[in-house]
């Protein structure tokens, strides 16, 4: 009988908790899937990521200080907001070469191009989104805008390597497969990693690497560099 009683007692106690958390707005915890954000990443450089040693060492600290960032959402949400459908690009100047394990590139200074079709809480998601995935590469964030973002990454093996993202008059990027004729040493391989976290990534030529606005205080215009990485992101979101 006193067994009975005790059971009886926890029973209650159990049961009473979980109207409590429910009285107070309160969930119970349920197993599940973790949230996850995914889709396409672009990225240029003013340095050469794929190359040979001897050209990298003549680019260190004369080139590699200017980069671009673009994300497109393909499905997920970030802070609460769904981002689905959703880009947003960084341009980043430093202070010297990006990625040099050897020195640090600091400080760095960046624009951040939100997509003109999110709403004002899903532009702040973006922001902190495009922070988290690149870290301090961002630097210091001078000025966000808005801007219709068009981004395209083409997955079939045709179009191999080919992306683009067109960012309002601020950001224009396009890209193309590595193929024989840009081996110039025959001792290319990926210098440098991507900027930022991604699942997968490839080097590719910039056919065109454009960037154009007041906030970092320079702009810029390439053509035909082994400069860029077309990939994709995956993780839990937040």
């Amino acid at each position: 009988m006193r067994k009975f009683s005790a059971l009886f007692a926890c029973a209650l106690l159990v049961t009473g908790a979980a109207f409590a958390q429910h009285q107070h707005g309160f969930a119970a915890p349920r197993s599940s899937a973790p949230a996850t954000i995914s889709g396409d990443y672009l990225e240029t450089r003013s340095a050469d990521v794929y190359t040979g040693p001897c050209f990298a060492n003549g680019e260190v600290n004369l080139a590699g200080d200017e980069a671009i960032l673009a994300w497109h959402i393909n499905q997920g949400s970030w802070q609460g907001e769904n981002l689905a459908g959703l880009s947003v690009v960084a341009a980043v100047k430093a202070s010297a070469t990006l990625g040099d394990p050897f020195a640090k590139s600091g400080p760095v200074r960046s624009v951040v191009i939100v997509d003109q079709q999110a709403s004002a809480a899903q532009r702040m998601a973006l922001v902190e989104f495009a922070r988290h995935m690149a870290g301090p590469v961002l630097g210091k964030t001078e000025q966000v805008v808005a801007a219709p973002i068009d981004m395209q990454v083409l997955h079939d093996a045709e179009h191999h390597g080919r992306a683009f993202v067109r960012a309002g008059e601020f950001a224009n990027v396009e890209t193309r497969g590595i193929g024989e004729k840009d081996h110039f040493c025959g001792n290319e391989d990926v210098y440098y990693p991507p900027l930022a976290e991604t699942d997968h990534s490839m080097p590719a030529v910039a056919l065109t690497d454009q960037f154009s606005g007041s906030g970092l205080g320079v702009d810029w215009t390439r053509h035909d560099k082994r400069s860029a990485f077309v990939g994709s992101f995956a993780q839990g979101g937040e």
